[in-house]
């Protein structure tokens, strides 16, 4: 069975650090695209990263532009959110999620846009942020 599961959310401070993990099981990842997604109590949801399993291009919201980073591990068949210089406005719940397209472009693009039915997703892990 095809599963998503999100650890590595917790409590920091601002400045701080953490690296989200999303490990993909009962499937091997080849050309899929996964994104990291966060929401926010009261708001909506918001595409923070994406990354095209295959040839590793990405995409990053530009509220986390230089601090955020996307990345994948074939071995583990994982893919890493690491998050540094975190603000208080970085809380929320993240989830990671898999488009099983094939075209890179259009996944890319459908899944940085926020707005695409992904295909799979994790339950999420929650990024609390405050002093």
């Amino acid at each position: 069975q095809l599963q998503l599961v999100e650890s590595g959310g917790g409590s920091v401070q601002p400045g701080g650090s953490l690296r989200l993990s999303c490990v993909v099981s009962g499937y091997t990842l080849d050309y899929e695209t996964i994104g990291w997604f966060r929401q926010a109590p009261g708001k909506g949801r918001e595409a923070v990263s994406c990354i095209n399993f295959s040839g590793g291009t990405t995409t990053y919201a530009d509220s986390v532009k230089g601090r955020f980073t996307i990345s994948r591990d074939r071995t583990k068949n994982t893919v890493y959110l690491h998050m540094n210089s975190l603000k208080p406005e970085d809380a929320a719940v993240y989830s990671c999620a898999m488009d099983v397209g094939r075209d890179a472009i259009l996944t890319l693009g459908r899944c940085s846009s926020g707005q695409y039915a992904m295909d799979y997703w994790g339950k999420g892990t929650l990024v609390t942020v405050s002093s």
